[in-house]
């Protein structure tokens, strides 16, 4: 077994133990050389997967003491709010950078090259018209990188294509209406808001605390919908804990919500791993999944795309199925193309790669 696939297991073997109660908040885990000596591993990959529970928020490292469990998974809410009483941004974060100011352009050779590819084979086929929730091409491709990449495993029937996530914003408010209350971070990226004023909905500011919506915010609100991009928001550079997304999901289950989860940029994430989507954690279908390529590949390119729960998908149909799906057949060809060939991918690790030595610089 390769190194790399020996800390995933030995990841995904102690978030089990955190998440399961074997390892309860505040527990001291097993020091690096011991569980070394308890998987036949070297300390490097012990120590590699104790960084990403780390990353994600189940441990804490304490100077000459060991890690500790900070994962808390509390079933009743009993009004503690989680910062401290005002809303608290890490201050070594760098800010997220504009869609326009991307760290690692992606390469206009091989996207050239695959637009001519896709010319060559598909001939006229591209004045066709894209079915209304995009080429199954696309959704095909897409479903496929997400199992592989994301751990998300859906049918390309529940992805829909958009001309951007504002696009898909506006899907969202005809689809739930304008009678409902949305919930939005804040702060926040400020086109979200707009988007759903302009469409009508009624919204209400969330403040964040230091690892995601301040608990009394989110318990104490009437919303239906909350929008919210847990890995890094906009402008405040605040992720969400692991705890932090179980919250959200009780959240959704007890007040009979729906989580719009942004996922704008995470697949940068420096981590050795792909970051932990709540779509991913979802087991009541209460989680739509929203992304977009304008960030991984370009401005110029104006494509998000959605992901429903099954039981939306009939909902959707019946309240925006009317609309065409705006983005060019050529377009979403190229984009597919991308996926399917890897070409993506490999450009999505070169930037992570970067990232990471940019950390350790």
């Amino acid at each position: 077994m390769k190194k790399e696939k020996r800390y995933l297991t030995i990841y995904e073997q102690v978030k089990d133990d955190i998440i399961e109660g074997r390892f309860t908040k505040g527990s001291k885990l097993p020091s690096k050389r011991v569980m070394a000596e308890n998987h036949g591993v070297s300390v490097i990959t012990v120590e590699h997967a104790y960084e990403l529970l780390t990353e994600e928020g189940y441990i804490m490292p304490q100077e000459k003491s060991g890690y500790f469990v900070t994962f808390d998974d509390k079933d009743i809410y009993v009004g503690a709010s989680s910062g401290s009483g005002r809303s608290f941004f890490p201050q070594n974060i760098p800010p997220v950078s504009s869609t326009e100011d991307n760290p690692l352009s992606f390469s206009y050779s091989i996207y050239a090259k695959t637009v001519r590819r896709v010319l060559s084979e598909y001939g006229p086929y591209i004045m066709e018209k894209s079915p209304k929730t995009g080429l199954p091409q696309l959704r095909t491709a897409i479903a496929d990188y997400l199992e592989r990449s994301r751990r998300v495993e859906v049918s390309p029937d529940q992805i829909i294509i958009g001309a951007g996530a504002e696009y898909l914003y506006s899907l969202i408010v005809q689809t739930f209406g304008r009678d409902i209350v949305y919930g939005v971070e804040s702060p926040s990226y400020q086109k979200i808001a707009k988007v759903y004023t302009a469409g009508g909905a009624n919204i209400r500011m969330l403040k964040l605390g230091s690892d995601g919506i301040e608990s009394d915010e989110l318990w104490s609100g009437d919303m239906k919908i909350l929008h919210i991009t847990p890995y890094r928001s906009f402008p405040s550079g605040v992720t969400a804990s692991a705890s932090k997304k179980r919250e959200y999901l009780k959240w959704s289950k007890k007040c009979d919500g729906t989580i719009i989860e942004d996922d704008f940029e995470s697949e940068f994430t420096p981590s050795r791993k792909p970051e932990e989507t709540i779509f991913s954690l979802d087991e009541n279908g209460r989680v739509i999944y929203i992304n977009t390529f304008t960030r991984t590949i370009g401005s110029y390119i104006r494509c998000a795309y959605m992901v429903l729960p099954q039981k939306l998908l009939s909902l959707f149909g019946e309240r925006t199925g009317f609309y065409e799906c705006p983005v060019p057949t050529l377009e979403q060809l190229a984009i597919a193309n991308l996926l399917d060939s890897g070409d993506f991918e490999r450009h999505i690790n070169k930037v992570r790669r970067q990232n990471r030595k940019n950390r350790a610089d």
